[in-house]
């Protein structure tokens, strides 16, 4: 243990005893000021592969569903209601996803264990706080180090490598978002090959769709298989991560039976924590708070924030 400040530092990983509203405060740290008027991303290569490979299958599933099995229908309103509410839901998953990966989830600022950070605080003499010997930050109640992200992050859910990013305080509720619209559009896309599947053994392949047979067959049975796969981890991580919010609860405290040290809310509290406010269409809207204006302001000022 060390003196500083009065005050005794101690470094661990775990179990900080910071409270949130004490070791956390956006209108006292320049270098947080600094850091919200960045980009936040992070440069994981896996991370980048699999953020990727999540676009370009859904774009591949909007194209079989589109163009394979939509457009070649000879029923023009099921054609343009199906195809209307598909890429609607999938434009809602990607801008989630955008949304989710470029969010800062919650960082705490390196190195931010200095005497006039301290002096800040307002601690009483000799109060313990925890600080983290990989980033050097003093750790809020309920934060983690990420090792992908090399950052502490304020009530760390895990690390996505599909978002490329941690979920965490400032957008869980994007990452929910996400499961949710992915998993639906999965649903729908598994629908949807039931019904052609079936129009076309009933009628012929050679008018169900403006593909031949064989590519047909091949580019729906592909579309099942990722429909299936997508509906069943997304629906599962969807009901995870409800639960855990309606707990008060992140994965790794789950996972590593932490005892809680901060009073636990009220699940319906849990819910307008992270989804805002009353229950309204805006729990479901991913581009609610996003300003076109601030996001290039951003970029004029300091460019994209990089993990380092």
């Amino acid at each position: 243990t060390m003196q500083s400040s009065g005050h005794r530092f101690r470094d661990v990983e775990h179990h900080p005893l910071l409270a949130d509203n004490k070791g956390y405060d956006s209108s006292s740290s320049s270098s947080e000021a600094d850091m919200a008027e960045r980009v936040w991303f992070i440069r994981d290569g896996c991370g980048m592969v699999c953020a990727i490979m999540t676009w370009l299958l859904v774009v591949y599933a909007d194209f079989v569903v589109t163009f394979v099995m939509l457009l070649p229908s000879k029923d023009f309103w099921y054609s343009v209601i199906n195809g209307v509410l598909f890429n609607c839901l999938a434009v809602l998953a990607l801008s989630s996803h955008l949304r989710t990966m470029l969010t800062d989830p919650g960082a705490v600022p390196k190195g931010n264990a200095t005497k006039e950070y301290m002096d800040n605080l307002q601690l009483k003499p000799g109060e313990v706080i925890y600080k983290c010997p990989k980033c050097c930050s003093i750790k809020p109640e309920r934060a983690h180090h990420c090792s992908i992200c090399k950052r502490c992050i304020r009530k760390m859910d895990h690390h996505c490598p599909w978002v490329n990013n941690c979920v965490g305080e400032k957008n869980q509720r994007f990452f929910v978002l996400f499961t949710m619209y992915i998993a639906l559009i999965s649903a729908h896309a598994l629908v949807l090959c039931g019904f052609q599947f079936f129009s076309c053994v009933r009628g012929q392949w050679t008018e169900c769709s403006d593909f031949s047979p064989p590519v047909t067959v091949i580019l729906m049975i592909f579309l099942c298989l990722e429909g299936f796969l997508f509906l069943t981890f997304t629906a599962v991580m969807f009901g995870t991560q409800i639960h855990s919010i309606c707990n008060d609860e992140t994965e790794i405290e789950r996972l590593k039976s932490e005892k809680p040290t901060w009073e636990r809310r009220l699940r319906w509290e849990g819910m307008k924590s992270v989804f805002g406010g009353q229950p309204s269409l805006l729990w479901i809207n991913p581009f609610a708070g996003f300003r076109i204006r601030r996001l290039l302001l951003r970029g004029k000022k300091g460019g994209p924030e990089f993990s380092v």
